[in-house]
């Protein structure tokens, strides 16, 4: 079995944060049911790049192993359906805009009034109160209000944003543990509960170490490009042939590292043997590293330091990545059916012993789920159901 087998989610999510929650527990083993807008569906199954099939890949990649419904929530019967369907599940996610839901009955304290047990996490920008609540943003907004935006960058240059959406991406593995964390409260007590989450705090949660920095010394931490602001070296290098090798050195690593690299000078001097030595003279070390690796191509300093034992990693593009035979060797990518096609996707980075081992599913087509789910789970009859849709409510 799965870790989540026999656990029932309403998905009622779109864009990216929690379907890529939800998908994450769907492969899980959770039955994830998401509950889509009839004749559009999440805004994503629009998004570029499209597969040669006509599907996008921005969907496929965040709702597999799902399960599609179609439901108005404007139309009564819509309403009535997703009241139904939160009777019987454990969990409701959604990411409407605060207030939505307690304007259509589909709130919190509604839902709990027809399910005790229903866990019900809310994910908006800014939280449930405080002075932004009401406030729209996007990943690159939690970005910049968060701190991380103003810690990317090269020296002395101005903020980057990362290459993924990761204030997007980090606020659906925060989703996914608070689901997990209030069903074992749930468990626990017999009482469901109800999860605010603010896509802003989580990236406030993030700062961990730089907010230590800031705590203990009041530090706001200058923007460094590769380097860290509390170990040296730790930094990417340019190596002969334009390719860059990322090194990582701790006090035990520096005397191989110089060595490696044939710098007796730095190795020799007694100042530099520990990170604090190291640190005051930031600018001498990072010179003679430069200096060195541009001797070397990026294969010729990772074979020299891996010879070493020095923590090493050459910086990878993502066709790169994708041949690494690591990669391969622990099956990342997977291909995954759809329909008459198939697709390559990539797998959840979990190997159980005593469960079974999650696998990427197909994703659904939009609302193909819609009279399956009305009749298994709520017992509507074809008539039913046909009527439904004749007014709009499916």
């Amino acid at each position: 079995m799965k870790p989540l087998d026999g656990v029932t989610i309403l998905d009622l999510s779109r864009v990216l944060a929690c379907p890529f929650a939800t998908m994450l527990l769907a492969e899980l083993g959770a039955e994830v049911i998401k509950v889509e807008q009839p004749g559009a569906g999440d805004e994503t199954r629009g998004f570029e790049p499209f597969f040669d099939f006509g599907v996008s890949g921005y969907f496929l990649a965040c709702n597999r192993a799902k399960r599609s419904i179609t439901v108005d929530l404007r139309k009564p019967g819509g309403r009535e359906i997703v009241r139904g369907l939160a009777a019987r599940a454990d969990a409701l996610v959604e990411n409407f805009p605060t207030g939505t839901l307690a304007r259509r009955g589909l709130d919190w304290p509604a839902l709990r009034a027809v399910n005790p047990r229903l866990v019900y996490l809310s994910c908006t920008g800014f939280g449930q109160f405080g002075p932004h609540a009401r406030r729209k943003g996007y990943d690159t907004v939690f970005q910049a209000m968060g701190g991380l935006m103003g810690l990317t960058g090269e020296r002395g240059g101005g903020p980057v944003k990362p290459g993924l959406p990761v204030a997007d991406l980090t606020s659906g593995l925060w989703v996914a543990i608070a689901l997990l964390a209030a069903l074992r409260g749930r468990d626990a007590t017999g009482q469901g509960a109800h999860v605010d989450f603010s896509m802003l705090d989580g990236q406030v949660a993030l700062l961990t170490i730089a907010a230590a920095r800031f705590f203990a010394l009041g530090e706001v931490p200058p923007r460094l490009g590769t380097e860290h602001p509390g170990r040296v070296p730790t930094a990417s290098f340019r190596c002969r042939d334009g390719r860059f090798l990322h090194v990582t050195c701790s006090d035990q690593h520096w005397a191989p590292l110089c060595g490696a690299l044939g710098l007796a000078e730095l190795g020799a001097d007694p100042g530099l043997a520990s990170n604090a030595g190291r640190l005051a003279q930031r600018d001498r070390v990072m010179a003679g590293l430069t200096a060195a690796m541009e001797r070397l191509t990026r294969a010729e300093a990772v074979a020299a330091l891996d010879a070493a034992d020095v923590p090493n990693g050459p910086v990878l593009a993502l066709d790169e990545v994708m041949a690494d035979p690591h990669v391969a060797a622990r099956g990342l990518v997977r291909q995954v059916a759809h329909g008459a096609a198939t697709h390559p996707a990539l797998r959840l980075p979990f190997r159980f012993d005593g469960l079974d081992d999650p696998e990427p599913a197909p994703a659904p087509a939009l609302g193909a789920d819609t009279d399956a789910v009305l009749s298994g789970k709520l017992g509507y009859d074809a008539a039913r159901i046909a009527a439904l849709r004749e007014g709009g409510a499916i």
